[in-house]
């Protein structure tokens, strides 16, 4: 059964076809002949393989005569899977004899555990012939911190978020890819910020939503899921809370009395003023003074 995390992996490779020959060349050092295009393979490999084993996505460099110069075949593992050893060179044979051009297994994974399992040698039986993975683990992808990075790969901060968003760098990675989600499609735009917001550590979610509440509609399930289809508990909560996160966010000491007296209130108009007024005040206890400067 796939997860979240899988399916959004795939989708970032699929988005971005030259993603997984960037991550060859730049993050695992492999020699890749200069290409003029890279297209996902809509073909399925069902020759020889059923339906529940296929590969999660096969991509193609093709020269300017559109010659297939590589093929590559991508596969996220994100847990041990004892038939992989044996379905990996199905896949990679199977590529190769469909585009007659030199075929490369990229395994995907977030686990450093995973990496090394993933590039264990393969021995087919055969005499010389042995499939050594290339696996692109949390170590060979970037932290990303910077925007205007963020904004000429929004899959490559997403792919940081997911590898290395629950260590201290999270709420900053978190930070540049709200530089980037004007910029996507709405499709996209609520899946990025769906894995985004699952791969980061709770405090860093917790402030990005607050952050993003302030001037956007709700796009992932974390932020929806703290407010209840209208019913007004819901919404006092979330807002509540999301008083208390800016605070926060930006550093300010929010006091045992300031969180009560938030969290204890039962006026959505006082508490949206608040939330306004959360992001001016140079001291928590501002928020209850008439303006705020």
């Amino acid at each position: 059964m796939t997860s979240l995390s899988h399916e959004g992996l795939v989708d970032l490779f699929r988005n971005r076809p030259t993603l997984a020959a960037e991550k060859l060349r730049l993050a695992l050092g492999h020699v890749l002949p200069p290409f003029k295009e890279a297209s996902i393979d809509m073909a399925e490999l069902t020759e020889l393989i059923p339906t529940n084993r296929r590969a999660d996505l096969v991509l193609v460099l093709y020269d300017e005569a559109r010659q297939p110069l590589r093929a590559i075949v991508i596969e996220v593992q994100l847990g041990p899977d004892a038939d992989k050893p044996y379905t990996w060179p199905v896949y990679v044979i199977q590529t190769r004899a469909q585009h007659r051009c030199p075929t490369l297994l990229l395994v995907v994974t977030l686990d450093a555990n995973m990496t090394r399992w993933c590039a264990r040698p393969i021995e087919t039986g055969h005499p010389g012939w042995s499939l050594t993975p290339i696996v692109l683990g949390p170590e060979g992808i970037p932290v990303v911190t910077d925007p205007e990075q963020a904004r000429a790969s929004p899959e490559d901060v997403v792919l940081s978020a997911m590898a290395h968003g629950r260590g201290e760098k999270g709420e900053a990675i978190g930070k540049a890819f709200m530089a980037v989600t004007a910029g996507l499609d709405e499709e996209r735009r609520a899946v990025y910020t769906d894995l985004v917001l699952s791969s980061l550590h709770e405090a860093a979610r917790r402030r990005l939503e607050a952050i993003m509440r302030l001037g956007r509609e709700y796009q992932s399930d974390f932020a929806k899921s703290y407010v209840a289809q209208g019913k007004k508990e819901g919404e006092l909560k979330a807002k509540a809370e999301d008083v208390i996160a800016v605070l926060e966010a930006r550093e300010l000491e929010v006091a045992q009395d300031v969180r009560e007296r938030v969290l204890g209130s039962t006026d959505l108009a006082e508490l949206d003023g608040w939330i306004r007024r959360a992001a001016l005040v140079r001291d928590a206890r501002e928020l209850f003074t008439a303006t705020a400067s």
